[in-house]
């Protein structure tokens, strides 16, 4: 059996009074791995500890069966792409696509060509001597969609990045991220507020509720499977008279 990518041992995290406990999780190769949960419930800090960037209080995190801190940060192999996007505002389409390829010193001509092919892969040939205040909400993610992937990373992790975008926009970014799995071959760990995001892109879902991640299961299992009741509450689903469960549609979250 192949090694994960990513691996999280009885992972905890506790920042001042928020305290996430006894996390497990493996990602494999190729897969795509979407956590759900309320504003606060932790997402964003699980990503983060993932990458590496917050020490967890207790647990280990594994990045190819290496614990993840002690990767110097240019070597983990990690692409981030955070929902603002966080491009650099001085720079060019082309210029924030090429700049991790800038930092491992890449040969000028290569870097170049690099940035074309993916500027083709990803539609953006018109716009990459454009600065991303020119660009549309579509343009400046499918630009940090590039730029996570120029160095080609084993482990993608993305920190809701369809939340701004239009419904158009959206389907055509959910496409692009399948295809870019397929191609890339890099494992995916994406958070989302959206049920059929989740459901739709991710081969499996987690949830991320009363201070723990209440499971991991199959996409097509998220309203069926055996939820503990703080999961049930969040997802809206609901106990019949015999006994059953039940989604329900009027639940805002």
């Amino acid at each position: 059996m192949c090694e994960p990518v990513l691996q999280l041992n009885d992972v905890t995290l506790r920042r001042g009074s928020f305290s996430l406990e006894g996390v497990n999780l493996a990602l494999a190769e190729g897969e795509i791995l979407a956590l759900l949960g309320r504003t606060g419930a932790g997402k964003t800090l699980l990503l983060e500890t993932a990458a590496g960037f917050c020490p967890p209080s207790g647990g280990q995190v594994l990045l190819q069966g290496r614990e993840v801190r002690s990767i110097p940060l240019h070597r983990r192999n990690i692409g981030y792409l955070y929902q603002e996007y966080s491009l650099f505002p001085h720079l060019t389409a082309a210029q924030n696509i090429g700049y991790g390829l800038r930092m491992r010193r890449m040969r000028r001509e290569e870097i170049r060509c690099q940035v074309e092919q993916l500027a083709g892969r990803f539609g953006l040939e018109r716009v990459l001597n454009q600065y991303p205040g020119t660009l549309s909400g579509g343009e400046q993610q499918r630009v940090a969609l590039a730029r996570a992937l120029a160095l080609r990373p084993a482990l993608l992790l993305l920190d809701e990045p369809f939340a701004a975008l239009d419904p158009v926009t959206k389907r055509q970014l959910y496409g692009l991220l399948r295809q870019v799995r397929k191609e890339f071959g890099c494992a995916v760990l994406f958070v989302t507020h959206d049920f059929a995001e989740a459901q739709g892109l991710a081969d499996r879902v987690g949830v991320l509720a009363g201070g723990e991640l209440c499971g991991i299961v199959p996409a097509k299992e998220l309203y069926s499977a055996a939820w503990p009741a703080p999961a049930r509450e969040f997802l809206g689903l609901v106990e019949q008279q015999k006994g059953e469960t039940a989604y329900d549609a009027n639940r805002v979250i």
